[in-house]
């Protein structure tokens, strides 16, 4: 489907128990998965796996788990399956291995693993949540608008407390307190029992990192190598944690302003400082009017999210100098997902069960202050208010990672990442402590491994994955020329 870019806000993927570190569940006797064709996903097969809603009640309750699975073809070489993960938490993951192969994810890797791709629960065709939301609040559910001012956090106050209400009393409210990152990591090792194998590989980007992180926690036995690409903090997105968009778009903008710089037939600015105040320029005149249905908060957001990825660069530009001439606004193929009222409901159904947010709203409305001046940019949407201030408390405890386990960790990261930035990797890496390294690159874009050109981040990864070799140390790989794939 086709749409202006006014639509685009919902596509970042970008993007959260009672848990003891060392409780692997017990590999009783196998539900085993009954595979057949994948319609759309080239080489796949799919299945579904029951598990238990709630894994306190094994006998229970369950739901299905929709699974995709690209078997290798080199059994000499074949170590045993490969777990992945595009982010969100609410994105589909059946057709990620699909999409991991076409971005050229390299043979080596291709040959060692069975990729298995997941719809975790709550998502596409795993059993589904809903919030049973309107278009517009889909629009706006990832990421809150942009705060001009505190009333605007009181405003979008009284609409997050709509969306929690409508969460809780949807037809899926029944799934409310299980629909978690610890119990989708319960899900990985039921996964992984069910298809036979005594470990499993992770391969995770995004909020994917932070599944990867809370699943070796805890089965740290039964992961085998676990890759980070793009990690979020080890808390997760937490109200903490989304605050960092703020600083990623701070940091990846230079990027984009050094681009249009160089290119002034877009009329943006000849210089990257003249980029920047074309960008306050054009979202206090949103602010103040919207052009063509573009306010300045929605001009904000889809700023940020068309950072994600160089080859987004012309298409910003293109729709900044529309907005700035009064002319049509370029018409895109929005990638959005298949449901994606779906999609922002299983967000808000896992970010909301992994921690406690705040409840107060002052308490936004003073972050919100500070992040709208110390990163001008997007800090007041990143530090906004949202619908789990007013969530029911989790039935458990978050997971708190650590550094108990092998040493079986490598984190890749862009130093300039607009939705998970360098910092909080870095805290990922320092909660995983003897367990991780980490590969950082001198490049902008949030996914590194397969969807850079940069050889040495690239490389790094394939030799862990394939053959187990690992830095002794983090590293960090220089800038390569070249564009983005």
């Amino acid at each position: 489907m086709r749409k202006t870019i006014t639509m685009i806000v919902t596509t970042m993927t970008a993007l959260a128990v009672t848990g003891v570190a060392h409780a692997e569940s017990r590999d009783t006797a196998p539900v085993s998965v009954t595979w057949a064709q994948c319609p759309g996903i080239p080489g796949a097969e799919c299945g579904t796996l029951p598990v238990p809603l709630d894994y306190r009640k094994p006998d229970g309750k369950t739901i299905e788990i929709a699974l995709s699975r690209i078997k290798s073809t080199n059994p000499e070489k074949r170590r045993g399956v490969l777990f992945t993960n595009p982010g969100g938490p609410g994105v589909a993951g059946l057709s990620f291995p699909a999409t991991l192969i076409a971005d050229g994810l390299p043979q080596r890797v291709r040959d060692a693993y069975d990729l298995i791709g997941i719809d975790p629960r709550g998502v596409g065709r795993s059993t589904p949540v809903t919030c049973d939301l309107t278009p517009e609040q889909t629009i706006r559910g990832n990421i809150p608008p942009y705060a001009v001012t505190a009333n605007d956090v009181t405003t979008w106050a009284k609409e997050s407390r709509r969306i929690a209400q409508q969460c809780a009393t949807s037809s899926s409210a029944w799934m409310l307190p299980h629909v978690s990152t610890a119990n989708a990591a319960r899900d990985l090792d039921r996964i992984r029992t069910a298809l036979g194998e005594r470990k499993a590989s992770f391969l995770g980007y995004s909020y994917g990192t932070y599944l990867g992180a809370v699943y070796t926690t805890l089965f740290p036995r039964n992961s085998d190598r676990v890759v980070l690409d793009s990690s979020l903090p080890e808390k997760g997105w937490d109200a903490e944690g989304g605050r960092g968009f703020g600083r990623g778009f701070e940091e990846r903008f230079p990027d984009f302003a050094k681009w249009a710089a160089a290119r002034p037939g877009y009329g943006l600015g000849h210089t990257p400082a003249q980029v920047r105040a074309k960008y306050f320029d054009l979202a206090g005149r949103l602010d103040r009017a919207a052009v063509q249905g573009v306010d300045g908060p929605a001009f904000r957001q889809y700023s940020f999210i068309y950072s994600y990825d160089d080859r987004q660069f012309p298409l910003l530009a293109e729709s900044w100098k529309a907005l700035d001439t009064n002319q049509p606004l370029p018409v895109v193929d929005d990638g959005a997902a298949p449901d994606p009222e779906n999609a922002i409901a299983a967000r808000l159904y896992t970010v909301c069960a992994d921690s406690r947010w705040p409840t107060k709203v002052s308490t936004y409305q003073a972050d919100v202050a500070i992040d709208r001046i110390r990163y001008p940019l997007f800090g007041a949407a990143a530090a906004n208010i949202q619908p789990c201030a007013f969530w029911r408390d989790p039935a458990e405890e978050a997971v708190r990672i650590g550094g108990r386990g092998p040493a079986d960790v490598l984190i890749a990261q862009n130093d300039r990442d607009p939705g998970t930035p360098l910092a909080g990797a870095q805290r990922m890496r320092r909660a995983l402590g003897d367990r991780a390294v980490m590969v950082h690159a001198d490049q902008g874009g949030h996914g590194a491994f397969v969807f850079t050109p940069n050889r040495c981040l690239n490389s790094t990864v394939e030799s862990f994955l394939a053959g187990g070799e690992r830095p002794a140390r983090d590293l960090r790989c220089a800038a390569e020329s070249g564009a983005r794939r």
